[in-house]
């Protein structure tokens, strides 16, 4: 039985494993995480998506614990602009379309076509979006979706793999201020904090690592050796030589730009939502936090220089980006052969890593060491337990991968090399079927991706009726079948989400009142 755990970086990826291991096995095991004073982390994976309040319940930590210190705001959605063509925005709500007389409300809209915009039809959080409302009354009370139920689920300790209902939301956050605000829980429960520099990685006959040697503390050992050193891979790839499987034949997108913007977010309003914005040669993240914007231009170096890229960041941002330091970085898309080799698992960017479209790097490192403690070493049938961990992180990721791709061969958007390749650049095994299929029936459980990815139907066809690329058709069978509850349905969604947009508080006004941060009222 492994007792022992050396975590070898800190970021975000160190800090979650380590707190997430204290909360489950608490001093039965031991927790040592070294990272390096001179190393900087990345810092910009500030939004996630809602299967995040999985690993906060998990801590046993309300949003009054946590928010307020990491700047947190409210997520409801992605909002994408200028993917169908210049101009044109859509959502991708957390909400699942319901259903009538058994039918998704998606294939009746999709029948009836009662307007151009799939998303406001069928999702009142789109309207939410749009009037910058928060989720919750100033009492706390969560918007009337099923709030008992989602919030009895929010309540208990859980993982992913339990979630049954669609939580409307997920958070926003400085991630530079979340590993803080980590390393303290995990301090506070007897983790072993570590500063300073890792020098040697010790391997013995087997491949086992046995320890690592760092500059000032001598020899850190343990039976467990968690690789969070992002994309240099130090452990697994270095000193494992593990082969890294690049994505990049089907996603190009390789490089960032990114700015953190100073903003009074008091004087122009707060939208609950993480902003995707089409570009030349990829697209801008905007991410409102608590003070100020993080935002990032993720492009194709194949088709655009990081100068232009600065440039073209800095235009979009405007005045406010004057004298701001640009951070350039260079991403490595694509995941390891195997996360977990020998008594050394990888998590976060060593492990692997898709462009952050979807808001997937949080979920990546949450499914990783949720998945850990599943799986955890006994020192018997260990081999069974690796292989189906590597089974379970790698589809996650294939998952994702092919998810993000249809964004790029859905999106109707043609005006440059860039987008016109993408129509026709290869797919992953499986994806040119499906892509077949959905023409004639939007995604359901039986023809998206078939292992769990973190994504639903609901996601892919929000997708594929936003982005406007694919020559999609209603079920014939509906043109049979009584529409006078379908119609009411529609007209309900409408309803609803007006009086929602009329009695919650702006998502400032909520974020003001609740949590009283210095500064936030105007």
């Amino acid at each position: 039985m492994a007792k022992s755990v050396v975590i070898v970086g800190g970021g975000t990826s160190g800090w979650m494993t380590a707190s997430y291991l204290k909360a489950t096995f608490g001093d039965r095991l031991a927790v040592t995480l070294v990272e390096s004073k001179n190393v900087p982390t990345i810092g910009v994976g500030e939004a996630s998506f809602s299967t995040i309040r999985h690993f906060f319940s998990y801590l046993g930590l309300a949003e009054t614990d946590w928010m307020p210190e990491c700047h947190g705001t409210y997520k409801l959605a992605i909002r994408y602009d200028n993917w169908r063509e210049k101009g044109h925005h859509f959502y991708h709500p957390f909400e699942r379309p319901r259903v009538v007389e058994g039918v998704s409300l998606a294939d009746w809209w999709l029948h009836k076509r009662p307007s151009a915009d799939y998303d406001k039809d069928c999702s009142v959080i789109a309207a939410l979006c749009d009037a910058k409302r928060a989720p919750r009354q100033l009492g706390g009370s969560l918007l009337a979706l099923d709030a008992g139920e989602h919030e009895a689920a929010h309540a208990a300790r859980s993982t992913m793999a339990e979630q049954t209902t669609q939580f409307p939301y997920a958070y926003q956050f400085d991630a530079t201020l979340l590993a803080k605000l980590l390393t303290r829980y995990s301090t506070d429960r007897g983790a072993t904090h570590v500063l300073d520099d890792v020098v040697e990685t010790a391997v013995d006959e087997r491949g086992y690592i046995t320890h690592v040697r760092t500059k000032e503390h001598g020899d850190l050992t343990g039976d467990l050796f968690i690789d969070c050193t992002g994309f240099r891979g130090m452990l697994l790839n270095k000193t494992l030589d593990v082969p890294f499987l690049s994505y990049q034949d089907t996603l190009p997108n390789d490089s960032a730009v990114a700015l953190r913007v100073p903003m009074e977010m008091a004087e122009q309003g707060m939208g609950p939502y993480t902003r995707a914005s089409a570009q030349e040669a990829g697209w801008i993240w905007t991410i409102p936090l608590v003070g100020r914007v993080g935002t990032g231009y993720v492009y194709a170096s194949d088709y655009c220089s990081p100068d232009e890229a600065e440039r073209t960041l800095r235009e979009f941002v405007g005045p406010a980006a004057d004298d701001l330091t640009a951070n350039h970085i260079r991403m490595r898309i694509g995941r390891s052969e195997n996360s977990w080799v020998n008594n050394c698992v990888a998590i976060g960017l060593s492990s692997g890593f898709v462009e952050p479209l979807e808001s997937t790097g949080l979920f990546f490192i949450q499914n990783a060491v949720e998945q850990l403690v599943k799986h955890f070493p006994g020192g018997r049938d260990d081999d069974q337990l690796r292989k189906s961990y590597n089974r379970q992180v790698a589809n996650v990721m294939d998952g994702v991968r092919e998810f993000l791709v249809l964004h790029y061969v859905a999106a109707k958007r043609n005006d440059n090399q860039y987008w016109q390749d993408a129509k026709t650049r290869k797919v992953p095994d499986g994806l040119a079927e499906r892509l077949e299929q959905w023409k004639v029936k939007l995604p359901d459980a039986d023809t998206i991706f078939p292992y769990y990815h973190g994504f639903e139907p609901y996601s892919y066809t929000a997708m594929i009726l936003g982005l406007g690329g694919l020559d999609v058709r209603s079920l014939p069978g509906l043109a049979l079948m009584d529409d006078v509850a379908a119609t009411k349905e529609l007209r309900t969604v409408r309803d609803q989400a007006a009086s929602l947009v009329e009695g919650l508080p702006s998502h400032w006004d909520y974020l003001s009142h609740v949590h009283e941060l210095k500064g936030m009222r105007s």
